[in-house]
């Protein structure tokens, strides 16, 4: 609504007032609904930034139970749109996507399809671990095997579903997540020596534009604006790369093989021009995007060897990165010249999630260990501790005071009252 033409409009003083003051409210209840959303991987933004969490002023002993619900094996975040909870997860026979209410845990519909689990060398992991993604009335879902599927978000009706890489995927088989954008369904798909980025249209299914310039590992991609350039920012099997949004094509690289065990896994954080990225015995970097004519330049900014990440992406709050380390440190660097502020044990062996909650940063670990933790440049300030679940390798969703636990078998909401 043109609310200066409603103005104009309202005789005598004031007719138009009520109407008027419902109409900010419907919008301003719609803004805080769609912040409350996490409808893909790490967020709405994929930083891991929660906006309306109102940290309590004394923590309570315990977190309270709303309710838990058995949804089979997996590993892969859950996405939450107003008030439905989205699942991938699998059965004894296939994948599944379920749809829950996100008050109670209700199921409201779900597809299968036939899928075999992974056979990782210890067996834990059978299930999906990519995490699904929802825009435009659609989500995106992408299994353990390389089956990328779109769904209606609403029924569950199976609208799309691609292998473009039949019988490629990374060793430990897939884990990064689809991308929705600009009416895209985007994709890492293959494997390490076969594989690469594909664009599909989102409401056919149509490929867009294939990338296919090095495989795929772990890593989930990030967006980055330079000037009118949209672009797409991800770690692939032995790089990171800019790809342009539009058609594919690479804008800049930057060499990052891994060494020994180590893998591409981590999501780049996107500050501005500024990419910062991170990986297994490598340390953590910083390049800024430059552009010069049509060409564009990852210039490097600072490199940090003492402190690098395995399976979790950090999180950038008022010029800190905070992130676990492979060793189960958690750290923090400053932003600016990538130099350690502080580094102090968690646990985890390297696996973990950590959640900008605003007052407050919330990290989890495979245990189950969910701690706040003041946000400090001085030291690991802890504030409480919550025994959660165990076996969690999914990434939390925080919602107003709510906190959407996946862990190997089922999904738990927690309070903070």
């Amino acid at each position: 609504m043109d609310t200066s033409r409603e103005s104009r409009m309202t005789t005598p003083a004031g007719r138009h007032s009520l109407p008027l003051l419902i109409h900010l409210a419907v919008c301003v209840a719609a803004v805080q609904l769609q912040a409350a959303d996490w409808p893909q991987w790490r967020g709405a933004n994929r930083d891991a930034k929660v906006t309306d969490f109102a940290a309590p002023k004394t923590w309570p002993k315990d977190l309270a139970q709303k309710w838990k619900v058995a949804v089979g094996r997996g590993d892969a975040s859950p996405a939450l749109v107003g008030d439905k909870l989205y699942v991938f997860t699998r059965d004894e026979a296939g994948e599944v996507t379920l749809c829950l209410d996100a008050a109670t845990g209700k199921e409201l519909w779900r597809d299968k399809y036939d899928a075999p689990a992974s056979t990782e060398p210890r067996g834990e992991h059978p299930g999906p671990r990519s995490s699904p993604a929802v825009a435009g009335g659609k989500i995106a879902t992408y299994g353990v095997r390389g089956s990328l599927s779109c769904l209606d978000a609403a029924t569950g009706k199976m609208l799309w579903r691609k292998d473009d890489f039949p019988g490629s995927w990374p060793r430990f088989f897939t884990g990064s997540s689809p991308l929705i954008t600009d009416n895209l369904c985007i994709a890492q798909l293959g494997g390490e020596e076969k594989g690469g980025i594909v664009a599909y249209d989102l409401a056919t299914g149509d490929q867009k534009w294939k990338w296919t310039d090095d495989g795929t590992a772990y890593a989930s991609a990030a967006l980055l604006t330079v000037g009118e350039t949209k672009m797409l920012v991800t770690l692939t099997a032995k790089k990171i790369v800019g790809i342009g949004l539009a058609d594919g094509k690479l804008l800049w690289e930057v060499p990052f093989p891994p060494q020994g065990r180590a893998y591409n896994a981590a999501t780049p954080i996107v500050d501005g021009q500024t990419v910062i990225y991170t990986g297994a015995a490598r340390g953590t970097k910083a390049v800024k995007i430059e552009k010069a004519g049509d060409a564009f330049t990852a210039k490097e900014l600072w490199s940090n060897a003492d402190n690098a990440v395995q399976f979790n992406t950090p999180v950038l709050k008022d010029g800190r990165v905070y992130g676990i380390s492979q060793k189960g440190d958690l750290f923090c660097l400053d932003a600016k010249d990538g130099k350690t502020l502080w580094a102090a044990p968690l646990g985890g062996g390297g696996f973990g999630s950590i959640v900008d909650a605003g007052p407050v940063l919330l990290a989890l670990t495979p245990d189950g260990q969910l701690t706040a933790l003041e946000p400090s440049d001085k030291e690991f300030k802890k504030l409480a501790a919550y025994k959660v679940g165990m076996a969690i390798y999914a990434h939390p969703i925080v919602a107003g005071n709510k906190v959407y636990i996946r862990d190997k078998d089922s999904v738990t909401l927690w309070t903070v009252e």
